[in-house]
């Protein structure tokens, strides 16, 4: 009589074979019930049914992408994909330079006005009212100092073409009667082929290629302007929208991401309008006293230059002593020279630690790389943009990242980065009380959001449950509706 299969065999597939490998145990151990049909017992020289298939289960795979050269080599397929993928993404934001660098200019301007936005809602104002003074705002800053600009070159533009041939002579004498070996017969003759090429048709078609320059940059002017106003106007909503994508930690990561880039950008352009601010004023101020020709337009580019950080005072400096220089004569430029390097300083040691604090908590070798990339790759608008957006960078990723360690070392020594720098210490209070509750939203019972199945189901339970309450608690909610 056959005797049940014992409950530790696994069954057998028609023919006698099993359905599964064999267990190791009852493999190598040599026990197996003869008359069931299962394994027979080991002996010498005998191998039993199976064991050349359990050992295959058994042993480690061993492939050519096992041994250290393999893993090297689909590393460096990785890393030549995710190159590929980010040299196309680049590829692809160049052509289309002109609407991000559009929308990079609308966000920074954002960060920077949004606050007076919500300072004018709390007051009371409706959020179109107050978008609309906040927006109204800078533009006509804006457009006032661009005019002014235009309008004020415009008229001194005689005075200082008369006056810098005048000053050139000038200051050719000065270096014929030095004994420094400059060749002014070679700067002549640089000066006749500018003014050659200015009379030639090469330079109508160059004012052409400038033409085109100038229509790609009232395109992305004015594209700047809606983009901006919609990001004062509906910014808030469609980040509400992103973050309802998300859950948990990483909604809060992503919140708290915003944040603190919103802050950098926001505390970026206010103390650098500021300080800039600050400098024209006194280098214009100090141009107009000694009679310097351009003097508001040269201190509107120390203003803007301000925003370009460790070059940007020394590229103002030269252009507003070259003027001073061909204009004035080497004394007054002198002075001008000495007196910017005098703004610098107090610029530096003075008004930025007190304006801008620890805003951007960023190298100097990074701020140096930052701008030089920038440069490169967006031209002026790249200078400007790339230091904040680079520590807006630095702070996204302290968002991200627990790997960094905190703290003094036994080893390394004291820690490189100052506590004040660090993101954790940059949120207010509301702020890390709303990332916990986004955290931990679900563990505490609230929902992510109602969708309208989600109504549907907390009305049927509403439902059930007074059926429950009117039938005596007894049945479910549909049979309790059930006459």
């Amino acid at each position: 009589m056959a005797t049940s299969p014992r409950p530790d065999q696994p069954p057998r597939r028609p023919g006698g074979s099993s359905t599964a490998p064999l267990h190791a145990e009852s493999v190598l151990g040599g026990r197996a019930d003869s008359g069931t049909g299962g394994v027979p017992a080991m002996g010498p020289g005998v191998e039993p049914a199976g064991f050349e298939e359990t050992t295959q289960a058994l042993a480690p795979a061993v492939g050519p992408w096992a041994d250290s050269l393999g893993r090297a080599g689909s590393r460096a397929a990785q890393t030549l994909l995710v190159a590929a993928v980010v040299v196309g993404l680049v590829w692809v934001l160049l052509r289309i330079k002109v609407v991000v660098i559009a929308a990079m200019v609308a966000l920074i301007l954002a960060s920077a006005v949004g606050p007076v936005v919500k300072w004018l809602e709390r007051k009371g104002w409706s959020n179109l009212l107050a978008t609309l003074t906040a927006f109204l705002g800078i533009l006509l800053l804006l457009g006032g100092v661009i005019a002014g600009i235009v309008f004020t070159v415009r008229a001194q533009w005689d005075t200082l073409a008369s006056q810098a041939s005048e000053g050139w002579n000038e200051l050719r004498r000065l270096l014929e009667s030095t004994p420094l070996p400059v060749d002014t017969a070679s700067i002549d003759a640089a000066l006749r082929r500018a003014t050659e090429f200015a009379t030639s048709g090469s330079f109508a078609g160059s004012a052409l290629s400038g033409l085109s320059a100038a229509a790609s940059f009232i395109t992305g002017l004015v594209l700047m302007i809606v983009i901006l106003f919609f990001f004062l106007k509906d910014g808030e909503k469609m980040w509400n929208f992103t973050l309802r994508w998300f859950r948990g930690e990483r909604r809060a990561k992503l919140a708290e991401s915003v944040d603190r880039g919103a802050q950098v950008l926001g505390g970026y352009v206010r103390g650098t309008a500021l300080v800039a601010l600050i400098d024209a004023v006194f280098i214009g101020g100090f141009l107009l006293v000694f009679g310097v020709p351009l003097a508001i337009p040269l201190a509107v580019l120390v203003f803007v230059t301000a925003f370009i950080p460790v070059v940007g005072a020394t590229i103002a400096g030269i252009i507003a002593a070259l003027v001073a220089l061909v204009t004035n004569g080497p004394l007054i430029a002198l002075a001008v020279i000495g007196w910017i390097i005098v703004v610098n300083q107090i610029e530096g040691n003075i008004l930025q630690p007190i304006i801008m604090g620890r805003t951007l908590s960023l190298h100097a070798l990074i701020v140096l790389l930052a701008l030089t990339v920038g440069t490169l790759v967006g031209g002026i608008f790249g200078a400007i943009l790339a230091v904040p957006y680079t520590a807006v960078a630095w702070a996204v990723i302290q968002v991200w990242s627990s790997r960094y360690q905190v703290g003094d070392d036994p080893v390394l020594g004291s820690d490189p980065v100052n506590p004040k720098d660090r993101v954790e210490s940059k949120a207010t209070m509301a702020e890390r009380w709303k990332y916990q509750r986004m955290r931990y939203q679900q563990a505490l019972g609230g929902r992510f959001g109602a969708t309208e199945r989600d109504a549907v189901r907390q009305d049927d339970s509403t439902d059930d449950d007074a059926a429950r309450s009117a039938g005596g608690g007894t049945g479910s909610g549909e049979s309790a509706r059930t006459p």
